[in-house]
């Protein structure tokens, strides 16, 4: 879940891609590494908060767990409260602290990812687009079929009864070989 809190804000903190700017004609590969570093580093972070963040748990299971088996009560449940509200304000300042770390690396990951896909969208632009065309000759009525791992598309027709080709210009596959685990597939004519 942090994961992609943090993929979110980072890309939420991007600047736009053409503004970006490689620095000094480092190669695509050296800035393909330094993304890879700073995602590399910025997942250790984001794991070492986690490991906080459960220790904290673990620290508040286990005050609840001897405060409950406590066969005497010397606190009044107006002090209880007070130091649950003075335990909550200490996360709360803490979480910020590092929310900011967080934010300063992933916007130093943004701002690297910005000059490599500048660099690689440069390298696109001479490219010749695929063309791809799908034809309609296929039987409307069929199956769904969702690819488990293992799966090609020539596995998927003998499974299903259905027909490569069909598959294919059904759900309109440019790259028959890059269909994915969990993607779901209609089988023209399948079983």
């Amino acid at each position: 879940m942090w994961k992609a809190v943090l993929f979110s804000v980072g890309f939420a903190l991007l600047p736009g891609v053409a503004g970006a700017q490689t620095t000094g004609g480092q190669s695509l590969a050296s800035d393909v590494a330094s993304m890879r570093e700073d995602l590399r580093i910025l997942s250790q972070r984001v794991g070492e908060l986690s490991l906080t963040i459960e220790q904290l748990q673990r620290d508040n299971a286990a005050l609840r767990a001897q405060t409950a088996s406590s066969s005497q009560a010397y606190a009044t449940v107006q002090q209880l409260n007070d130091a649950v509200t003075d335990l909550n304000h200490a996360l709360k300042a803490g979480d910020a602290a590092v929310s900011e770390r967080v934010a300063a690396q992933i916007k130093k990951l943004g701002e690297a990812t910005n000059a490599a896909l500048d660099s690689l969208a440069k390298g696109q632009a001479q490219r010749t687009p695929v063309q791809t065309t799908f034809s309609d000759n296929f039987s409307s009525e069929g199956v769904s079929y969702t690819v488990q791992k293992g799966d090609t598309l020539a596995v998927i027709a003998r499974k299903t009864g259905g027909k490569t080709q069909d598959i294919i210009n059904a759900n309109k596959i440019a790259d028959p070989s890059k269909i994915m685990v969990g993607q779901t597939l209609f089988i023209p004519g399948g079983k």
